[in-house]
Parts: C-alpha cells; structure tokens; sequence
C-alpha cells in the first residue's frame, strides 16, 4: 500500500505571536519595559512630564507619573504615623482635658456662689441693722460741693412752694404750693408731665383739686397712690400716673399738716392742727383709727417700715414716736421754740428743726437730743438776727451720715452725722435765694430738691420779693476716687 502523504501542520497564529513562541514574545517584552523605565528614567529621573500639544481646545497640562504619586503618598503617611496617637491615648488625653474643663467650671461656680453669699449676707447684715435702728452708711464725705452748673430751676406755681415729693423711682417730681395747685415735673427733661390746677374758695363741690392752700404731699413705695392734703382738711387720693382722683379722705377737724406711707404698705398716716394723728387704709380706702396726746398743732410726721409714726408738736415742745401695735408712744423734749420739721434717719435716730434756729439729732433710746446746734442757719454778716433763721424743713439720706437743712438765709446747709450719731458738722452750703419750705433727697442720693418761696409756708410773716417760687434740683457730684 502506498504510505499517505504526511500533511505539514502549520503552526496556529495567535495575536501576532506564534502559540509556540509565548515565552519568547514574554521574554522580549519585558526587557523591552525595562529598557523604556530606564530610559525614561535617564531623560527625566523619577518624574516624567507628558503635555498636549497641538490640540485645540486643550490646554498644556503637567501629568503627574504613578512613581511620584506613590512617593508622595508613602510621605504622607509617613508623617501621619509620626503624628498620629494610639486610640487609648486619645482616650487619654480627652479625658483629661474634659475633667480639666470641669475643675474650671466647678470653680468658678463656687467663687460665682461665694460672691452671692456674701452680697446676702451683707444684705441681711444691713437689713438687720436697719430694723434695729443702726444702719448708718457713711457717704458723706464722698461728695462735693456743687456748682451753679450742677443746679436747675423749675417755674410753674404762682404762689410759694409749701411741699413736694420724689417719685420712688427718682423720674418724676410732685409739687404743691399755695396757689393750691399739683404739678409732675419729669426730672430728665425739668419739664411740666400734668397739672392739677388750684380752685377758687366756694367751689369745693365742683372742683376735682383743692381750693386751699395744701400743706403737705405724700407718696407711696410701690408708686401707686399720691395724696395731699390742705386747709380745708381734705386728703384727695391720686393716681400718679395719670393725676386722676380716686377718693377724698374727710374725718380731720383743721388743716392737714402732714402726711405719710409706712414703707412698702399702703397705710397712711395723717397729722393734723387739731393735735390727732390718724391712719388711714388705703387698699380699702378705709378709716383705721386716731392717735391722740400732742397738746398743740402738729407741724410734721414721717414714718418707715414699722408700724410707727413720728410726729413734731409744735408749740408744745415735743416730738412723738407713735408704736400702733403696743397703743403706746414715746415722748422727746430738747427744743426751745415751736418744733416745725421731723425727719427719720433710721429706725433709731432722726433729725428736727425749730424756730428757734435750733437744729437736733435724737437717738429714740434717749428722751434728750444727743446733739444741738444752736443758730443752724446764722448769718449775721446780712443783718438778720440770728433767731429770725428758723429751721422751715430738714431731710435725710435714709440709713446714712449725710442730712440737709432750710431756712431763708439763703442757703440750704448739708451736714454730716459723726460716729453713731453722736455728733452732727457741717459739710458744705449751696446757695439759694428764699424760704426753703421743702427738701428731699433721691433715693439713690444722686439729687437734692428744693421747695423755694417767697413766704414761709405756714404763714405770712415775712416776704422776701428777690426770691423765686420754684423747684430747685441741685446735683450731687461724689469726689473723683483718684
């Protein structure tokens, strides 16, 4: 048999390479990599930059090659480690820094609790000496003389100034006078808020105010009730805000000489030139009851927070601690002539002036005056005799060292109490032409007002014409601490 002819097998064509030659096309492959690395290596070491040219709308760009990105992260981490902390020292640390805030906090806590303690406790502390009568701040010599540019005048009434009141939160000023008419001044600005005007004698029934002369003006803490009270002895009860008439207290035989709230309550106290004194509800526009013992017409009254009321005799040379609750009262002697003014300090001293020129510091644990200074307001240089300067009003920074005295010799006289109020100086004059009928001091003591007129103002028995009917707020500068 004839032998088949034998078929060459070609070789298969796989890609480009043939199947037989894999591992030679691998082989020549890779070297010819190595020798591209190297070249680029040569040209331009281990960052190649590769731009695009030619095209439009392609900017050059510099392509950053896989052997710098790989560096430069292998860096980063580097560093990173470096930084970096464990998980427990991370605990760590923030566990220590949060204890630490909280130490702060805790601390100042406690110093933010020990400052409020010692302001109640220095509160209570002054609380507790006020109600015993004890409290005396010492003020007085902070302050200074004022000026002509630290005083301002205030024109409204016709007739002379008899009385006035500060509202307790120092805005507002209610004046009286004998032209029977009320004005509210606002102190910011010196002008006229509202104006009760005076009526004409006969026209009681038909007029809302007063048609005689009022005598005395009294306000409450809490600023609600304004009253007044006149020859006709008539106490009218007003809204202070807007002046409108709310009741009329009548009960008292002769003119109303005085009035006065015990603090932070609305009762009040009326003082009489029929020698009574009476209380008064005002919560239920109500009589109470009647105090009786004064031998002459009463001149004056004050009251704070207990249930007491001081009063000025008159002519019967005594002043009068009236106690409600024990039905019982106190009775002082120490001036020479009629007793005009009273003023409570504190609970356990208070200030007096009489005709006689006489003005008296008390404590009530003593009948006697603990000091008197004959001819307060003396003046001889301009003619007057000595006796002629009666004492017309006295006022006092409530439970401080610091009060004031009037007269018509020109100037109203401030005072400094000593030590315990054992002793009473001077401390300086400020000048104003007239009969200083009124004084009050703001509750802050950032002013002094003055009631001025050309007549006393109880009677007629002088009349000084160079004078001015007005209210004069005068400013009271405290000294530079430098």
């Amino acid at each position: 048999m004839r032998r088949p002819t034998e078929q060459l097998r070609k070789p298969e064509m796989s890609g480009f390479f043939i199947r037989g030659d894999r591992a030679s096309a691998k082989k020549s492959l890779s070297k010819t990599g190595v020798k591209r690395k190297k070249a680029a290596k040569e040209a331009g070491g281990d960052r190649q930059k590769f731009k695009t040219k030619g095209r439009p709308g392609i900017k050059n760009e510099e392509i950053e090659s896989e052997s710098e990105i790989d560096s430069d992260e292998a860096s980063a981490i580097e560093s990173e480690s470096d930084n970096d902390e464990t998980a427990q020292e991370k605990r760590l640390r923030l566990t220590k820094q949060y204890l630490a805030e909280l130490e702060s906090q805790e601390k100042e806590k406690q110093e933010s609790e020990d400052l409020l303690k010692d302001a109640i406790s220095h509160r209570l502390q002054e609380e507790v000496l006020e109600q015993a009568g004890r409290l005396q701040k010492k003020v007085a010599k902070d302050y200074e003389e004022p000026t002509e540019d630290d005083m301002r005048v205030l024109r409204g009434h016709q007739l002379s100034i008899t009385c006035l009141v500060i509202s307790p939160d120092d805005k507002y000023i209610f004046s009286a006078a004998k032209d029977c008419s009320i004005i509210k001044w606002n102190i910011e600005t010196g002008k006229k808020e509202h104006v009760i005007p005076g009526g004409r004698k006969g026209t009681e029934g038909k007029h809302k105010g007063h048609t005689a002369h009022i005598l005395c003006l009294a306000i409450s803490s809490d600023g609600k009730f304004l009253v007044s009270g006149c020859r006709n002895k008539l106490i009218h009860v007003w809204d202070p805000v807007t002046c409108d008439l709310l009741h009329t207290f009548k009960g008292h035989r002769d003119a109303i000489s005085g009035l006065a709230f015990r603090r932070n309550t609305h009762q009040l106290f009326s003082a009489s030139h029929d020698r009574s004194v009476k209380i008064w509800n005002l919560d239920e526009m109500a009589y109470v009851e009647t105090l009786f013992g004064h031998q002459s017409d009463i001149t004056g009254i004050d009251s704070l927070s207990r249930e007491r009321a001081i009063t000025s005799g008159g002519r019967d040379g005594t002043i009068r601690i009236w106690k409600v609750i024990e039905e019982s009262q106190l009775v002082f002697h120490g001036h020479q002539g009629c007793i005009d003014c009273i003023q409570l300090i504190n609970e356990g001293h208070f200030l007096s002036g009489a005709d006689d020129g006489s003005l008296a510091l008390w404590s009530v644990m003593k009948k006697k005056p603990t000091v008197v200074i004959q001819n307060a307001h003396s003046n001889t240089d301009n003619g007057k005799l000595p006796d002629e300067n009666w004492i017309s009003a006295v006022a006092a920074l409530k439970s401080t060292d610091m009060v004031a005295s009037g007269s018509r010799d020109s100037s109203i006289r401030v005072w400094q109490c000593g030590e315990h109020f054992k002793s009473l100086q001077p401390l300086f004059q400020i000048p104003v032409v007239g009969f200083v009928n009124a004084l009050q001091f703001s509750s802050d003591g950032s002013f002094l007002v003055a009631g001025v007129g050309q007549e006393h103002r109880l009677g007629r028995w002088w009349r000084l014409k160079e004078a001015k009917n007005s209210i004069v707020v005068i400013k009271l500068r405290k000294k530079d601490s430098s």
